[in-house]
């Protein structure tokens, strides 16, 4: 899918993925690929916590994290937000990390390649202003 040329500051930028933390890892596979009809493009991650990358259909992705032995129960008061991190797509990672480091924001992952078990990318990963999470991932 061709990234947009609208944004004149990180060049081909866009809604990549947005990364869920299951509950229950067979569940949420059920709904977002059987029921939702989602292609998964790529699965990763140790055995103990599987990770799929999962197509919604405009080339946008669901990226669906297994529960890590420590979650604790849905609707505890220790529950984390199911939402992990927000994943945008860019032309250049690197330059895109190093664009935002300039403005004063943390990087928490430098830049760095990574094969998704046959898909290759370029990742990286830095905090916004109120906390969250935001990925720059480049597809190779």
């Amino acid at each position: 899918m061709p990234l947009g040329d609208k944004n004149k500051i990180i060049p081909g930028c866009g809604a990549h993925h947005v990364t869920i933390q299951t509950r229950n890892w067979e569940d949420a596979l059920h709904l977002y690929r059987d029921v939702l009809g989602m292609t998964p493009v790529a699965e990763f991650g140790p055995t103990e916590r599987r990770m799929m990358l999962l197509d919604i259909g405009d080339g946008s992705h669901i990226e669906l994290v297994a529960p890590a032995p420590d979650t604790p129960p849905p609707g505890s008061e220790a529950a984390n937000d199911p939402i992990v991190h927000i994943g945008l797509a860019t032309r250049d990672a690197r330059a895109s990390a190093e664009h935002v480091r300039a403005a004063g924001y943390e990087i928490t992952v430098e830049p760095k390649d990574v094969d998704l078990n046959g898909l290759g990318v370029t990742v990286a990963f830095f905090k916004g202003p109120s906390g969250e999470v935001i990925e720059f991932f480049e597809t190779r």
